[in-house]
């Protein structure tokens, strides 16, 4: 058993796109426990996180790195009982009004759901009231905000002011990421964490849902 998910874990660092999906399977008709092959790649990713952080890995690796946890997760996600890819907690990621950028983005994305979290994409260029509106829909506890433009900034306080109107600014933590934003940014805003880079991400917001 131990065996598939090293494989697995080394698939997914090794950026084995092609290979990744007939693991999983052969992992999952050999009886492995779904939710430890989610444990593997998660592993894996990690590994990309920290081969990233030395500079051995860049940017187009990590986007690699997100596609293969996406062939791995539509495998592995029919196995899965619903709760275990949301265990963590539900978060909100969208990139802000006005801005188009997505790369970013969707990385985070694909980090938190493969991590255990409920990631509800609402896509890019995003008015606050919609962000509002899948906070209270879905009882998020926390919101990635993408921005790559500077002259989109001001719509990362137009979402905290919408959140504090509707009574919810308290019950929620909001992270902020992309090339623009910096640290006295998420200070100026009113934010509770800056990622630097989207491998930072699931360790932002499992410190948001411990607090």
């Amino acid at each position: 058993m131990g065996d598939y998910t090293e494989k697995i874990e080394k698939a997914v660092s090794d950026l084995e796109l092609e290979s990744i999906s007939g693991l999983i399977g052969e992992a999952l008709e050999g009886g492995v426990d779904p939710l430890e092959i989610l444990r593997g790649m998660s592993a894996g990713m990690t590994k990309v996180g920290e081969l990233f952080e030395r500079g051995e890995y860049f940017l187009a690796d990590l986007v690699l790195a997100g596609e293969v946890m996406k062939e791995g997760v539509k495998v592995l996600e029919p196995h899965l009982k619903p709760e275990s890819m949301g265990a963590k907690g539900t978060v909100v990621i969208c990139t802000v009004k006005g801005d188009i950028h997505d790369i970013g983005k969707n990385l985070v994305g694909t980090m938190l759901s493969s991590a255990g979290f409920k990631v509800i994409d609402l896509g890019v260029d995003v008015h606050e009231d919609r962000i509002v509106d899948a906070v209270r829909e879905h009882d998020a506890r926390g919101i990635g905000l993408s921005a790559l433009l500077t002259s989109m900034v001001d719509s990362i306080g137009d979402v905290v002011k919408a959140l504090e109107r509707a009574e919810l600014r308290d019950k929620v933590k909001i992270a902020i990421g992309g090339a623009c934003t910096t640290e006295e940014l998420a200070r100026r805003m009113r934010v509770d964490a800056l990622g630097r880079e989207a491998v930072e991400a699931v360790k932002i917001f499992e410190s948001f849902m411990a607090s």
